[in-house]
């Protein structure tokens, strides 16, 4: 697959191995996504990102300070725009929830295959929240002890946002929401940043933790 093919998602790497860090290089490289940066630290990460703005980083969370985390938080605050995608040989749940909180918008053990590797770069850089199997429902269970109730104030939504909200908080991506709903790619992403904008949210994993503290990931659309 080309570049073009790729869409040329620009991804940087950042893991303080380096046999494992040139190895997930080769492989995206291998399959047409613009590699623009790796890093072995969580400062040379930082300096990297600003200057080269990867769509999607690549991180493991065991680097040398600031740790993946916090790279994870200045990568979503500095550009909102951003994927980062961890991955990681623990698959703990502090640590997970702990990157999930920080902003990452997907989550991989090292133990998953090169073919799961790519499709959750492509995945992420689209926007999808992609996991490991078994981390999304951790996910889901922790954030579901945490609600405190359905708000009060809750912001208005039209019966289709909604609607798409419920499938976001499943976890389905956009493409199989467009399916489910017999909509196109293009209007579920609408609905989606027309939701965003009304919830005052910047980010799909950010949206997903409202719909489910909502409990709207119990409940399946009519």
């Amino acid at each position: 697959m080309s570049e073009q093919d790729a869409g040329a998602i620009r991804v940087m790497v950042v893991d303080d191995h380096p046999m494992w860090r040139d190895a997930v290089e080769r492989d995206l490289a291998a399959e047409g996504f613009q590699v623009v940066a790796v890093a072995a630290t969580g400062d040379e990460a930082v300096v990297r990102f600003t200057a080269t703005r990867p769509q999607v980083v690549v991180l493991d969370l065991q680097i040398p300070g600031p740790n993946g985390v916090e790279v994870t938080a200045h990568v979503v605050r500095t550009d909102p725009s951003a994927r980062v995608l961890i991955l990681s040989a623990s698959g703990e749940q502090d640590d997970v929830l702990a990157a999930v909180k920080a902003g990452a918008t997907g989550y991989l053990v090292k133990s998953a295959s090169r073919s799961e590797l790519i499709d959750a770069v492509r995945r992420v850089a689209a926007g999808d929240t992609v996991f490991t199997p078994g981390l999304a429902g951790l996910v889901l269970g922790e954030y579901r002890r945490l609600m405190d109730g359905p708000s009060s104030d809750t912001p208005q939504l039209t019966e289709r946002e909604t609607e798409v909200l419920r499938l976001v908080a499943k976890g389905l991506s956009y493409k199989q929401i467009a399916e489910r709903l017999f909509l196109s790619h293009r209007t579920v992403q609408n609905h989606v940043q027309n939701t965003l904008r009304k919830l005052q949210l910047h980010n799909r994993v950010q949206l997903t933790r409202w719909a489910i503290e909502q409990g709207l990931d119990d409940s399946d659309p009519e």
